[in-house]
């Protein structure tokens, strides 16, 4: 039996009592226009906190880019532009907040209000799962900096930074086939782990473990629609870090919202 989650003595709150384990419902595609229709709804009626998250989405990205150029590692430019979104849904995590008080009628609070609601996950369980989307994010990175020196060897670091040219012989070519088919079976994995658990945890009180369970369990129940889901994501967020990650300015809210929606969408209460 799952036991209630304890908030810490200090923070003035009894411990709030385990909710019940949603039942996974049946998708259509039709659910994702409608997630995404929902989503833009959600951004178009409260903006300025889609632009805030996506702010710090983007800025980051801006300034590990600069890193890499100021210290001559651009060529890391590559994994981490593949890597950087995976870092996307728990950022998202007060987009959730303000869709769930949409979807509620709640359409007057303080932007202190979501703050609050996010700090207060600290007590919960979404921290755990952010360190485990953390950890995959660094693993990422090393294992396609191993990619690189396996195809590659040190030699090539030596022309890295003044050409891309080395993409373009059959080592560099081989490089970013496997590098790809091998970030697409990461993005995946992550994907099932995280397509609802981040707004199942905002929502009810459930472990982590729990909640990627459910989420792995409407991938599986609902295999065609969360994929194409997955490859909504994919292809929206590509375009949106195309002209200098500017176009994460209203990609980044839009899922982040419809996230909520599909999540909405793909499990049925019982509590």
């Amino acid at each position: 039996m799952r036991e209630a989650i304890e908030v810490e003595a200090d923070s003035g709150e009894a411990p709030l009592a385990a909710s019940k384990v949603p039942a996974v419902r049946d998708m259509v595609l039709d659910d994702i226009g409608f997630a995404l229709r929902a989503g833009l709804r959600d951004y178009r009626t409260k903006p300025m906190m889609g632009l805030f998250f996506s702010h710090v989405y983007v800025v980051g990205g801006w300034l590990l880019y600069v890193f890499f150029f100021v210290t001559d590692q651009i060529w890391w430019a590559i994994p981490i532009t593949l890597g950087f979104p995976l870092l996307g849904p728990f950022l998202a995590v007060g987009l959730y907040e303000v869709s769930r008080r949409l979807e509620a009628g709640q359409k007057e609070w303080r932007r202190n209000d979501i703050f609050g609601v996010i700090w207060r996950q600290r007590l919960r369980q979404l921290p755990s799962i952010a360190w485990i989307i953390i950890v995959y994010f660094l693993f990422w990175s090393f294992f396609a900096h191993m990619l690189f020196a396996l195809f590659l060897g040190p030699s090539a670091l030596t022309n890295v930074t003044s050409s891309y040219a080395y993409l373009l012989e059959p080592e560099g070519l081989a490089m970013l086939m496997v590098g790809t088919g091998f970030g697409a079976v990461f993005a995946f994995a992550l994907f099932c782990l995280t397509a609802v658990s981040l707004p199942l945890l905002l929502d009810k009180e459930l472990d982590f473990v729990t909640a990627m369970l459910t989420s792995i369990a409407v991938v599986r129940r609902n295999p065609g629609v969360m994929l194409a889901w997955g490859f909504v994501i994919a292809g929206l967020t590509f375009l949106g870090m195309l002209p200098g990650l500017l176009g994460l300015f209203v990609v980044l809210p839009v899922l982040g919202h419809a996230t909520w929606h599909i999540y909405r969408r793909a499990l049925l209460s019982q509590d």
